[in-house]
């Protein structure tokens, strides 16, 4: 079935408007159909060629899924990608994304081993978002929602995910306040990235009440068999319950669990 433009092609058959909203319908899963593992950056013309209709049909309708959160614009580039907002309208499909049910069982391992919250974190380019969460035992504990973004510079998971991006990007997405960062200037963002490297050779990121102060993070990196960051596993805890002493611990455990994911995940760390 060929999508068609609903603007253009009105279905004479059907007066009371169904017709009209089937095809509509039938455009908006073509674009979303139109992105693929091997092309899943596209722009409006690249899309409008491919399923046969007007460019702005299509832009109107990535406008609307792009506010929805189902698809999200690519900052260098301009072209669009599906959004992470698929994964949260999903609801129970997001069980079958593969580091999540992978790591599901390491991340119950890392709760009874710490006694804190162990959660997966997963990155849209300017975003960390929580796919999976173990809740600590304690009363008192830190929890997100799963669907939860961040994009502070200083959020644990966003260290690990912003580590593995080319340096001048990093600098973009800061100076562009996509990732925001408490009193930007050159000697902060170059001081962020001496920061990112230390993380990145140390295996884990820390956020020691720096994003809340009641609040303390550690994050690993979770790796695929090309060696590129997939995932992100992350433990949140309660700040008064985790000392300097304490803190290295957490981060060994969270570095020790993200290397199991990625050996689940028959990932590899990139050499070094």
């Amino acid at each position: 079935m060929t999508p068609t433009d609903s603007n253009e092609t009105p279905d004479s058959g059907n007066s009371n408007g169904e017709g009209k909203g089937a095809s509509v319908i039938v455009n908006v899963i073509a674009v979303l159909k139109s992105f693929s593992a091997d092309e899943p950056l596209l722009g409006v013309t690249e899309i409008a060629g491919r399923i046969g209709l007007h460019k702005s049909t299509v832009s109107r309708i990535l406008a609307t899924l792009e506010q929805e959160g189902l698809v999200e614009r690519d900052v260098d580039s301009r072209r669009f990608r599906l959004g992470l907002g698929m994964i949260a309208m999903a609801g129970p499909l997001l069980a079958e994304l593969e580091e999540r049910r992978v790591a599901y069982p390491v991340l119950r391992e890392l709760t009874e081993r710490t006694g804190e919250t162990s959660a997966l974190m997963v990155w849209n380019g300017v975003e960390s978002m929580c796919v999976e969460q173990i809740p600590s035992r304690h009363q008192v504990k830190h929890l997100a929602p799963l669907g939860a973004r961040y994009n502070e510079a200083l959020s644990s998971s966003v260290q690990v995910f912003l580590a593995a991006e080319n340096v001048e990007r990093v600098r973009k997405l800061l100076h562009s306040g996509s990732i925001t960062l408490p009193g930007l200037d050159e000697p902060a963002v170059e001081a962020y990235v001496l920061r990112l490297d230390e993380a990145s050779k140390r295996g884990w990121a820390v956020n020691f009440g720096e994003t809340s102060i009641e609040e303390v993070g550690v994050a690993s990196p979770v790796y695929d068999h090309r060696g590129d960051i997939v995932a992100a596993v992350l433990i949140p805890a309660p700040k008064f319950r985790v000392s300097q002493d304490t803190l290295a611990s957490l981060g060994e455990a969270c570095l020790e669990a993200a290397a199991k994911v990625t050996s689940r995940l028959g990932g590899r760390p990139p050499a070094r």
